[in-house]
């Protein structure tokens, strides 16, 4: 089994976390842009590959590993609810992020941006209210939004300045293993 993506990607990540969790044998391929644009049909990471089966999005990854390890992905709806709603707001937040990087297009400058602004701030504030960890290990809607926030931090694009809920959130995850030692390099 093989899975391409790149060290900074927060879906990228969560895949790895659940790889090292399950203790499934895989080999991980740094890629770029322009490499997956070639392996994926959809030009994105991440990208599983295990013999004949390709995966090219991560919640079919996680599906993937979790039930090859025998455990079940998503034993609640309010789980899958927090991993959905932050993969809408990690989406928007990740346009906003490429978009001003590739294309050099300012938040100022575009109807899009704002919307995708006004989208990551409010989602912010609906993730913080939701009732998040106390203790590991975390859920897998809650391992998301910590990939996420870490991401949104490491890039300077989310603070979490009067999210408290959302900063405890990171604090813990940070205590776990797996989160810690697939930290993107400062």
């Amino acid at each position: 089994m093989k899975i391409y993506g790149s060290f900074t990607s927060p879906f990228v990540r969560h895949c790895r976390i659940a790889l090292l969790e399950t203790n499934l044998a895989c080999e991980f391929i740094e890629t770029d842009a322009a490499h997956s644009a070639k392996l994926s049909p959809t030009k994105k990471v991440p990208l599983l590959v295990d013999d004949d089966l390709i995966l090219t999005d991560s919640s079919s990854i996680l599906k993937y590993i979790r039930e090859k390890a025998g455990l079940h992905f998503f034993a609640e709806i309010n789980d899958f609810e927090l991993f959905n709603m932050t993969n809408t707001v990690l989406d928007a937040c990740v346009n906003i992020f490429l978009l001003e990087s590739f294309d050099g297009i300012k938040l100022s400058d575009s109807k899009y941006l704002q919307r995708q602004n006004g989208r990551v701030l409010s989602g912010l504030k609906a993730l913080n209210s939701a009732v998040l960890a106390t203790q590991l290990p975390l859920t897998e809607g809650q391992l998301r939004l910590a990939c996420f926030l870490d991401w949104g931090l490491y890039r300077n694009r989310i603070d979490l300045f009067e999210l408290d809920n959302l900063s405890k959130l990171l604090v813990l995850a940070k205590k776990d293993k797996y989160f810690a030692d697939t930290a993107p390099e400062s």
